[in-house]
């Protein structure tokens, strides 16, 4: 989620409605659920549009044109709680929506837990307006789109004859909008952008075959990749991975290339986020104050970076957002809660319905020169991976179990591409086994790391 301040002039920027006419429908609906008898009340509206352009093989595939409008309320009869939505703004169908919530709340059943953040939680005025930079339209038809993409895919092309085949381009350029509001005071909205361009070649033929790709996605389009550099990385890298074969079961250190070692930090917010621990269903409940990572490594959260991929002023309940460290030399300082959350577990709000706000892992021992070749010298004799595949992890155990593909190191050096293998370990072991995290970081979503190197996994293959 990314953030600016809304402005007056939403309409010249590309939306059909204006901040002013958010506001006034915000303010509509809570005056409906009061008058119904609603004891508390929460509504956000929102509109997004974009375009969307993909080629393939040089030719035109698809052009797609969005936009989307949505008005949600939530409010509360007591302790019982009712939901409804709808994309229809008219003063008709907007009290049918709050009276479809009423209706609901009415026959659910009661739940302690249930209510707005408690009103100090809540950003204030001039927390909600925070400026953090990150709403930037893309004035992008339909033919610079295409384009684009065109110049994306021919350099892939042009790397070498072994790139056979694409499966194409793609374009895309996005910006919404929205306003909420509540009936503890909290007001506050923002716009988002994001863009984007990608592109997967093919290489090799028949049984050879080999597919890979690579993307840039930017709040500012003026910060994307070049697409030429874009589309020559991604041939290199389909490339890279032809001839490749198996190798014999074993056990043995395992390099998670950058934008893979994210995905285990998602895994960790995973298992330390409010759902799973007051259902106990977290291989990391209780965790609070103890040891979740090797001592070595420290994770930071700032929901204000400016142009951030995650940045936020306030939560999805208009709860504040805070600068804080999630994991200290390895020990968990934090969870990340709802305002339910929170009351399930008797705890206070972290300020994260909606998920973590730009996370960065890094490491006491990361020198500037642990670049990727001297993480490879670091792994020794391993697999480094770049590719997985399922959705082989459990979070109540922390088993851990993918599919992967990438390559056989030896001596710190690339020997052969691997594919069709598994690896697989405990999550709670892997992440305090981390022996090394590289300086070569790369930014997945809203988390930034480095490449990890894992002191032992097993590779299941041949």
């Amino acid at each position: 989620m990314i953030v600016a301040p809304m402005t007056t002039s939403t309409t010249a920027q590309g939306f059909a409605h204006t901040r002013e006419q958010f506001e006034g429908l915000v303010e509509d609906v809570l005056r409906h659920a009061r008058e119904l008898g609603a004891s508390e009340a929460a509504v956000e509206v929102s509109e997004g549009c974009g375009l969307s352009v993909s080629v393939r093989k040089d030719e035109l595939e698809h052009v797609e044109r969005n936009r989307d409008k949505s008005l949600g309320v939530t409010l509360f009869v007591g302790q019982r709680r009712g939901n409804a939505s709808s994309s229809d703004f008219s003063p008709a169908a907007l009290q049918q929506t709050v009276r479809a919530a009423y209706d609901i709340a009415r026959f659910t059943a009661e739940d302690p837990a249930a209510g707005l953040p408690e009103a100090d939680d809540l950003a204030t005025p001039q927390e909600s307006a925070r400026d953090l930079d990150l709403f930037h339209p893309w004035a992008l038809d339909a033919d610079g789109a295409m384009a684009l993409a065109r110049r994306c895919e021919r350099a892939a092309f042009g790397v070498s004859r072994g790139i056979t085949n694409s499966e194409g381009a793609g374009v895309s350029a996005q910006q919404s909008h929205f306003w909420a509001g509540n009936s503890r005071g909290f007001r506050g909205g923002y716009a988002s952008s994001r863009h984007s361009f990608s592109v997967a070649p093919i290489a090799g033929r028949g049984a050879m075959m080999q597919r890979d790709s690579w993307y840039s996605s930017m709040r500012d389009a003026a910060e994307l990749a070049a697409p030429e550099a874009v589309g020559r990385y991604a041939a290199e890298r389909a490339l890279s991975r032809l001839r490749a074969r198996s190798v014999a079961t074993c056990e043995v250190p395992v390099l998670f290339e950058a934008p893979l070692a994210a995905g285990l930090i998602g895994s960790l917010v995973q298992a330390v986020s409010g759902g799973a621990l007051y259902r106990k269903a977290s291989f990391l409940v209780d965790s609070l104050g103890k040891p979740v990572m090797a001592d070595h490594l420290d994770l930071d959260e700032d929901p204000f970076q400016r142009k951030g991929k995650a940045s936020a002023p306030f939560d999805d309940e208009g709860v504040r957002t805070c600068r804080r460290r999630v994991v200290d030399a390895g020990v968990i300082q934090g969870y990340f809660l709802s305002s339910y959350s929170a009351r399930k577990l008797g705890l206070r709000t972290t300020g994260h319905a909606g998920g973590a706000q730009n996370l960065r892992l890094s490491s006491r021992l990361t020198a500037r020169g642990d670049d990727l070749n001297s993480m490879l010298r670091k792994l020794g004799r391993g697999l480094f991976v770049t590719e997985l595949m399922g959705q082989g992890m459990n979070l109540v155990t922390g088993d851990y179990s993918r599919g992967a593909a990438g390559f056989w190191v030896d001596r710190g050096e690339i020997v052969h591409p691997v594919q069709e293998v598994t690896i697989a370990g405990n999550l709670r072991t892997m992440l305090r086994d981390v022996v090394a995290l590289g300086a070569d970081e790369y930014t997945s979503g809203g988390k930034t790391t480095g490449s990890l190197l894992i002191g032992r996994m097993t590779v299941a293959g041949s």
